[in-house]
């Protein structure tokens, strides 16, 4: 992923916590990027269920930790 792919992620992120951004698809769930590691992403549904992943499953836990604290703030 290009650096520009990466910025205009962030860019149009509902939010970003500890590196991930947080965007709200056209079909409502919820993709996860990991900024850092661009080929570490997570799709979860508005309650913060994982629905696909290929993150490690220490980084899982940690992504679905923030998705608890932080999915409100999402719009829709």
């Amino acid at each position: 992923m290009s650096e520009r792919e990466l910025s205009r992620i962030a860019q149009e992120a509902a939010f970003i916590v500890k590196g991930y951004a947080f965007s709200l698809r056209d079909d409502q769930f919820v993709s996860i990027l990991n900024l850092e590691h661009p080929d570490c992403a997570m799709v979860v549904n508005r309650e913060g269920e994982m629905i696909e992943t290929n993150m490690d499953p220490i980084e899982q836990q940690i992504v679905l930790g923030l998705c608890k604290k932080n999915l409100q703030f999402l719009e829709a």
